[in-house]
Formats: structure tokens, C-alpha cells, sequence
């Protein structure tokens, strides 16, 4: 998988599994702010299923919320530690 396709499988799988109804996968920009009221607007809550998403779907896992915390920044940032890891 290209950096470019995890980027858009992500989006997909973001609006899809998280329930985003109001949004669509194009409506998510590669460096949008993934958490708080800018960019995708998810919360605390969403982090939790953003991290069953990335084991399940990618089978990639998250150790820490410190890690976290630097990985779910944007959809950029996710795609590059998703693709990090399957190369590992």
C-alpha cells in the first residue's frame, strides 16, 4: 500500500467507522487537524474507535495514548506510522 492509498483508505474508513454523517471522505484534508474544532472535529471518544480502526483494519497497533497523541494528528501523520509499521 502507497503512502497516498492509506491516506484515502483512511479517510474512508474514518467517515465509515467513526459514524461521521456529516462528512464525507473528501471532505477531510491530509493535514487537517484530526481532534478539536477545527479541521475533522473528532473527540476523545473517537480516539478510542480511531484506535481499534488502525488495529483492526490496518493491524497496526497503537502502544500508548503518549504515542497517540503524536500519530493522530492528522491523516498524514497516521498514514506515515501506519505505513512505518508495515514496513517493520
Amino acid at each position: 500500500m502507497t503512502n497516498e492509498e492509506c491516506r484515502e483508505s483512511l479517510k474512508i474508513n474514518i467517515v465509515k467507522d467513526l459514524c461521521l454523517e456529516d462528512m464525507e471522505a473528501s471532505d477531510i484534508l491530509d493535514d487537517s487537524p484530526l481532534f478539536g474544532n477545527e479541521g475533522v472535529g473528532l473527540d476523545s471518544l473517537d480516539a478510542v474507535e480511531l484506535v481499534v480502526l488502525v488495529e483492526k483494519r490496518y493491524g497496526v497497533k497503537i502502544a500508548s495514548a503518549a504515542e497517540a497523541s503524536t500519530i493522530f494528528i492528522s491523516i498524514s501523520t497516521l498514514a506515515d506510522y501506519i505505513i512505518e509499521k508495515k514496513k517493520a
